[in-house]
């Protein structure tokens, strides 16, 4: 599951990263803390020209025929495994694939009974990435009005987050975004794309729990504990900074 996830770049940067146009009223902040039902970026193919774009979508995938929008707060991931047979999710998957782009997630791993020990996730180049996602437009019958909102996409975990999560989010390579946004074959999308990333490629260190607080929003929730100085396995490189 991706629950919770940060994007702590600008929107020039994002642009430049995914090679994306920017609407003239785009606008973004930075958020350390990025929650569900919240408006976010994401990347797709502009209908008309078939250009790369940026537009602010809201997360929680809510898909065209749906009678209730509420389906939204249950459908903020998709999983890999049924997102081609699933109703919610297999007519996005064919036609309205999107990335989302992210710097890092967090993931929550069960100590004990009761207690849950908040990590962050990122590469190790601390740069940005996209996760796969699929996006949809849904039309209120009743007034009229047109929200489009997104999901992202989980696999098995990789081995540095196996030990965190049963689950993580699939993270596209760059040179695999043409592919994952080309619509291509409806009936052959690239399922193969859909599998964990590489660990060696990525980095996780424990956090403060204040990152469970959605009203939480500063650099300070992906610094380091003060008690913890190495990762799960090669030890944590310290230099926690912000993209440039």
């Amino acid at each position: 599951m991706c629950g919770r996830y940060q994007n702590r770049a600008e929107k020039q940067h994002i642009a430049e990263a995914f090679r994306a146009g920017i609407p003239p009223t785009f606008e973004i902040l930075p958020s350390y803390n990025i929650a569900p039902q919240t408006e976010q970026p994401i990347v797709r193919l502009n209908r008309d020209s078939a250009e790369r774009e940026l537009a602010l979508l809201r997360w929680g995938l809510i898909p065209f025929f749906a009678k209730d929008p509420k389906i939204g707060y249950s459908t903020i991931n998709a999983r890999a495994e049924t997102v081609t047979s699933s109703p919610t999710f297999r007519e996005a998957m064919k036609r309205r694939r999107c990335l989302v782009p992210a710097t890092g997630f967090y993931e929550w791993q069960k100590i004990g009974n009761k207690s849950k020990q908040p990590w962050t996730i990122e590469l190790q180049d601390r740069e940005i990435f996209a996760f796969a996602g699929l996006w949809d437009r849904w039309k209120d019958r009743a007034t009229g009005s047109v929200l489009e909102t997104y999901t992202i996409i989980t696999t098995d975990p990789n081995e540095l987050v196996q030990p965190l999560h049963d689950r993580m989010p699939v993270i596209l390579s760059p040179s695999n975004y043409d592919r994952w946004l080309e619509p291509g074959d409806p009936d052959r999308p690239p399922v193969d794309l859909l599998r964990p990333f590489s660990a060696e490629r990525m980095t996780a260190w424990r956090v403060s729990s204040a990152v469970g607080n959605t009203k939480n929003d500063s650099p300070d929730l992906r610094l380091p504990l003060k008690e913890e100085t190495r990762d799960l396995f090669s030890g944590l490189n310290d230099d926690c900074s912000t993209i440039r």
